[in-house]
C-alpha cells in the first residue's frame, strides 16, 4: 500500500515533511507503481523468446558469415527503420514537433511499418499515454516497476487496468484525419510481413546472398536490434544519467542511448521540452542523427515549422528544476554543496556564472 496521502501512480503532496519533521513545507512524493500479480501473456513470452534467440544467431551471421553488401544493407534498414520511429512515430506524429509534406508522411510511413512496432496510430496513442501519465499505472511502461518492466516486460504481461481506464483522454483525432496513416492501420497485417520480413530477406539475393543469411541478418537480427535499442529509451533512459533539466522526474541523460537509438538519449529534456523537433538542447548534430534527417528533409522543403526552445527558457528551466550537472549553467543550481562550487571555480571557471 502507498504512504498515507498517496495514491498509487500519482504525483501527491504531504500535508507536512515526514523525513524532516523540523519542516513544515509540503513535499512532493514520487509515484510508485501498485502492487498487482503479473498476468503473463505467456504467448509473447515465447515468441520473444525464441525471437532473441534468432537475433544472437543472426548477429554471430552479421559478423562471421554475411557478405559484407549484406552488413551494410542490415545496417541500412536499422537507420531507416530507427527513423520511423524517432523522425517519424515519435517527433513529427506523436509530439507534432514539427509538420511534413506528403512524401515525407509517405516515406517515414514506409520506414515505420518497416520498424514492426505497430501501426504509427497505436504507438502514437502509447506514447501520449506515456507522457500525460508518466511513472504512473497509467504508462504503458510505467519505469517504477523496474528495468525489466520498462523494458521489455510490459509486453508480457496484460496491460494495467488504468491505461485501459484512461486511454479516452488521449485525443488522436489529429493522427486518424491523415489518410496515410488510416491506410497503414486497415492494412497495417498485410504490409508489415512484407516490408519488415519478406523484402529484406529476398533483396539480399540480388547480389548473391544466400536467402538463410539474408533472413537471419536483414530480417531477424536487424528487428531485434531496433527494438531493443527502441527500448532503452523506456528503460535505461529512465534509471542512469543527469538531470539537468528537471531532477524531479525520472527520465534522464545518457548519451550511449543516444548514440544507438538516434537522438533519442537526451530524455530529461525531451521529457521538460517534449515539443522540441531535436528531442534535445544540443543545436549540433551530435548524436542525433534523427536531427540530421529532418534538417535536410527542411531544406528540400518536406519538413517545415519545425518547433524548439529559446536558450532563455531552457536557462531559466536549468536554474530553476535542474540537478547542477549542466555544463554551461549548473553550477548556480542552489543544491550545489559550496565546497563543489569552489573545485569548480578551480578547474573550471569559465563555467561559473
Amino acid at each position: 500500500m502507498p504512504p498515507q496521502g498517496q495514491q498509487a501512480g500519482s504525483w501527491v503532496l504531504y500535508e507536512t515533511d515526514t523525513v524532516n519533521n523540523d519542516s513544515d513545507a509540503p513535499v512532493l512524493v514520487p509515484p510508485s507503481a501498485e502492487k498487482r500479480v503479473w498476468k503473463i501473456v505467456w504467448r509473447n513470452v515465447i515468441l520473444f523468446v525464441l525471437l532473441h534467440i534468432g537475433g544472437v544467431y543472426g548477429a554471430y551471421l552479421f559478423l562471421t558469415k554475411a557478405m559484407w553488401t549484406t552488413c551494410l544493407f542490415a545496417v541500412f534498414l536499422y537507420l531507416c527503420s530507427g527513423l520511423g520511429i524517432t523522425a517519424g512515430a515519435h517527433r513529427l506524429w506523436a509530439h507534432k514537433s514539427y509538420k511534413a509534406r506528403l512524401p515525407l508522411r509517405l516515406l517515414l510511413t514506409l520506414f515505420n511499418t518497416l520498424a514492426f512496432q505497430d501501426a504509427v496510430l497505436d504507438w502514437a496513442r502509447d506514447h501520449r499515454m506515456h507522457h500525460k501519465y508518466s511513472e504512473t499505472d497509467a504508462d504503458p511502461h510505467n519505469a517504477t516497476r523496474g528495468f525489466f518492466f520498462s523494458h521489455v516486460g510490459w509486453l508480457l504481461v496484460r496491460k494495467h487496468p488504468e491505461i485501459k481506464a484512461k486511454g479516452h483522454t488521449i485525443d488522436m483525432s489529429d493522427l486518424w484525419a491523415d489518410p496515410i496513416l488510416r491506410f497503414q492501420k486497415k492494412y497495417y497485417l498485410a504490409l508489415m510481413p512484407l516490408i519488415c520480413f519478406i523484402l529484406p530477406s529476398y533483396i539480399p539475393t540480388l547480389w548473391g546472398e544466400s536467402a538463410w543469411n539474408a533472413y537471419w541478418v536483414c530480417a531477424i537480427f536487424r528487428y531485434v536490434y531496433v527494438l531493443n535499442v527502441t527500448w532503452l529509451v523506456n528503460s535505461a533512459a529512465h534509471k542512469w544519467g543527469s538531470k539537468p533539466y528537471d531532477k524531479n522526474i525520472n527520465p534522464v541523460e545518457t548519451k550511449p542511448v543516444s548514440l544507438v537509438v538516434l537522438g533519442e538519449g537526451f530524455h530529461n529534456y525531451h521529457h521538460t521540452f517534449p515539443w522540441d523537433y531535436k528531442t534535445a538542447e544540443l543545436g549540433d548534430y551530435s548524436l542525433n542523427f534523427s536531427k540530421l534527417f529532418i534538417d535536410f528533409m527542411a531544406s528540400i522543403g518536406w519538413a517545415y515549422d519545425l518547433k524548439t526552445v529559446s536558450a532563455e527558457v531552457v536557462e531559466k528551466r536549468v536554474k530553476r528544476t535542474g540537478d547542477g550537472s549542466h555544463h554551461v549553467w549548473g553550477w548556480d543550481d542552489k543544491d550545489v554543496p559550496s565546497e563543489e562550487k569552489k573545485e569548480a571555480t578551480i578547474i573550471n571557471p569559465d563555467k561559473i556564472h
